[in-house]
């Protein structure tokens, strides 16, 4: 059975060596075996190119929905909210829907079981011009209440669909609920707990000082701003600080409370039908759960996935925009396997 830094370090400079990616790093993790593997540079290979290393920042994308589920939980154990909060009461008066959708509840969202859209209403069309550099970043606050608004209630029972407007308006609701902005209620709550000082939003500054450049089939493409949905993609992380949370996803035993019992709420299935728990897909393979989850913006590509029942986890971050033969998706997959089974 290989090492986990066997694992991570050929599936890493594979990515890279390939030309799949300028930059990745990757987290691997089984029981007390643990490493973090970074190769390439933050930009295409040239003259005086930098290499990425234990600090570089990539985005997350949509495993940040992930972060905004445990958040709810942790505020759910404290009592500041209740997963089966309906959205009205977190709303302001003029962005409540005028009908059963207002019963939609802070646990549906988070499961993505609101039945919401992928996107809110008119984003796709307002966006168009910038889908490719940056489809969220003149969606605003005001835009999310109007969309919200106009909400109409599911025809039926939801099934799992996924939203990332709905995720986008959860992180909105509990920092209303907060009164505190979803960056500093996210990390007061989670990311400090956790030790998580290298995750965050990052401002301008901190994304041209310290994180990798994005691509799109091989070359540099603006960093995305999501707004009002910033709940659901806006995080950047380090490979060292994805160690730290998929070690608080298998012992969460070492976290303080309240945030012990929040990591065991989100990762537990909320439904006989599987399929979704708070924030992670849930499937059982081979007698074991598997939790993942996958990001993507337009620059990068993320995986991140843990299975409680083998003590294992694994990461995988990568400066280059999903694409449709996934190869970094498929190469984290088969790290998970390996990792998980081997």
């Amino acid at each position: 059975m290989n090492d986990a830094h066997s694992l991570v370090s050929g599936t890493v400079h594979a990515l890279v060596g390939s030309g799949h990616a300028p930059a990745a790093v990757g987290v691997a993790l089984r029981g007390s075996d643990q490493a973090v593997v970074t190769a390439g540079n933050l930009a295409r290979p040239a003259p005086g190119a930098v290499e990425a290393g234990p600090g570089t920042l990539f985005a997350l994308g949509s495993i940040t929905k992930t972060f905004t589920a445990l958040l709810l939980a942790e505020m759910a154990a404290t009592g500041a909210v209740a997963c089966d909060d309906p959205i009205r009461a977190h709303l302001p008066a003029e962005a409540v829907p005028r009908n059963g959708a207002a019963a939609i509840t802070l646990g549906q969202l988070a499961a993505h079981r609101a039945g919401l859209p992928r996107l809110p209403r008119g984003l796709r069309r307002r966006s168009l011009p910038y889908l490719l550099s940056d489809p969220y970043a003149r969606y605003r606050v005001e835009d999310l209440h109007r969309a919200v608004s106009r909400l109409r209630p599911p025809r039926e029972a939801p099934q799992v669909r996924y939203s990332t407007f709905g995720v986008g308006l959860l992180g909105h609701l509990l920092a209303r609920a907060a009164g505190t902005p979803y960056p500093e209620l996210l990390a007061e709550r989670v990311l400090t707990p956790l030790g998580m000082r290298d995750t965050l939003v990052p401002p301008e500054e901190t994304l041209t000082r310290r994180a990798a450049v994005g691509h799109r089939r091989g070359r540099p493409v603006p960093h995305w701003r999501f707004d009002a949905l910033e709940a659901a993609g806006a995080l950047y992380s380090t490979g060292a600080d994805l160690l730290r949370y998929l070690q608080a996803q298998l012992h969460p035993d070492t976290v303080p409370e309240p945030l012990a019992t929040a990591l065991l709420t989100a990762r537990r299935q909320r439904h006989e039908d599987g399929g979704a728990s708070l924030g992670w897909n849930v499937r059982e393979i081979r007698g074991r759960t598997l939790l993942w989850h996958s990001g993507g913006t337009g620059g990068f590509t993320a995986f991140a996935g843990f299975s409680p029942d083998s003590a294992a986890g694994v990461a995988i971050l990568a400066s280059t925009a999903p694409s449709l033969r996934q190869p970094v998706i498929h190469a984290a997959r088969r790290l998970f396997r390996s990792v998980v089974f081997g």
